[in-house]
């Protein structure tokens, strides 16, 4: 068992990388991003969509300098292939910039051999000359100028990038050479950083931390609720079989099933939070730092009920009907029924020999709550304005925000796959025919 456990363990760096590059593939491929719009505000496109240009796209574009579209590629990282950004953001490559530090490019003046750049955080400059061999670099005196860099870009290779990203408009002036100074460090995920967002300009680390609280709370305690309720309906469910007290229950799993959680969310802040019953959203009141310990638990309570109510509600219907479904099954079963005609007690029956085979299906999932502990979910957080890991996911992608929603992809196939392999120690906990040998 041991080592089946370390095989699963040792997938999970593979299964995630691949997870990883998909995801970045896709961010980075897909059209229509933050840099895209950027591109179309300095050429025109927006006003040409909302009417109120007339210029033509060629017009448009002619002000743009290829100065200025690498500048708006250093801004959102998308100045080098796409493999090599990936290997900086796991940390295998050095990235140009460290967190709270940025490169700086600045183009030669026509016909001038010598560009001044400014170091950032400081008020010096660094002297770039240009010369038959290349380049040289002059640091200013007095300022520590190890681990920074040069590289040169030059006019063909701005030329190469122009047509590559603005293919439909020609490049009206000769670009001139572009000297970029910037500080490569290791800053990846290998060393335990997820990088900068580029919206919220907040490590994505720290957005993390910050909603992992909120998502937890509700995580926990929808886990806590959802077996403490749902094992025992479901035994008495299954039990009771084709009596009232089944018949009742079940118009309200089967009303939990068919309802959505976050279409549930909208009825109740119509009908509970409008009147004033409970609040229409938020993790906490105004005035919760000002309360007493009581009064924030009360504040907190009120906030929580609607909220849990709705991320109870899907879970609570498919697991009270496995729990009633398999114990039926097993409680029909040969020695189910040869223990008891051999004078074993029913209630001895079911909770001895039928429950323990009845509860392996429901230990297959219990890995996955891991993922819900910290996850929660987008819509329900949406309608009640919960700001916690949900919405980030949400905002993220609705922003395009690519470091963020790596950030949050990647802890959220970490746990997935983790949840797996505990799924799996529970089966073997359960069932004693499993032995994963």
């Amino acid at each position: 068992m041991k080592s089946y456990f370390l095989r699963r363990l040792l997938l999970i760096p593979l299964t995630l990388l691949g997870v990883t590059l998909l995801v970045f593939s896709i961010m980075w491929n897909v059209p229509g991003g933050p840099m895209e719009e950027d591109l179309q505000k300095k050429m025109g496109g927006a006003g040409e969509k909302n009417g109120s240009s007339t210029r033509s796209r060629e017009q448009a574009g002619s002000s743009l300098k290829p100065a200025d579209l690498l500048e708006l590629e250093e801004q959102y990282d998308r100045d080098k292939p796409m493999m090599r950004m990936y290997a900086e953001w796991l940390g295998i490559l050095p990235r140009d910039m460290a967190s709270g530090m940025t490169k700086v490019g600045v183009a030669f003046p026509k016909g001038a051999k010598e560009v001044e750049i400014a170091m950032p955080g400081t008020e010096q400059v660094v002297k770039v000359t240009l010369n038959e061999s290349g380049f040289t670099v002059t640091p200013p005196e007095g300022v520590n100028f190890e681990g920074w860099k040069v590289r040169l870009q030059t006019p063909e290779e701005q030329a190469e990038r122009w047509k590559a990203r603005v293919k439909e408009v020609p490049l009206k002036e000769a670009p001139t050479p572009r000297a970029v100074l910037y500080k490569p460090v290791y800053d990846g995920l290998f060393e335990g950083s997820l990088g900068m967002s580029k919206n919220y300009q907040e490590p994505v680390w720290n957005m993390i931390l910050d909603r992992m609280p909120v998502s937890i709370f509700y995580g926990l305690i929808t886990m806590i609720l959802v077996y403490g309720i749902c094992l025992p309906l479901g035994i008495l469910k299954a039990i009771k079989h084709r009596t009232w007290i089944d018949n009742a229950s079940s118009v309200i799993v089967f009303f939990g099933y068919a309802i959505p959680g976050y279409a549930l969310g909208s009825l109740l802040v119509v009908f509970l939070g409008a009147r004033g019953w409970f609040p229409l959203g938020g993790f906490t009141g105004e005035e919760f730092p000002n309360l007493d310990f009581w009064g924030k638990v009360k504040d907190l309570a009120n906030h929580a009920v609607m909220p849990l109510i709705c991320y109870m509600v899907g879970a609570f219907a498919f697991l009270t009907q496995i729990m009633k479904n398999n114990l039926m099954d097993n409680l029909a079963a040969d020695y189910v029924r040869t223990a008891v005609a051999k004078g074993v007690g029913f209630r001895q029956a079911v909770f001895r020999h039928a429950f323990r085979n009845s509860i392996i299906p429901v230990a297959t999932t219990f890995g996955s709550n891991i993922t819900m502990l910290v996850s929660g979910s987008i819509l329900i957080e949406k309608v009640f304005d919960i700001n916690g890991f949900g919405l980030l996911q949400f905002n993220s992608l609705l922003e395009r925000d690519q470091y963020l929603v790596m950030g949050l992809v990647t802890l959220s196939a970490v746990l997935m796959l983790l949840g797996n392999v505990i799924s799996d120690l529970c089966v073997a906990l359960v069932d004693p025919r499993v032995t994963y040998n």
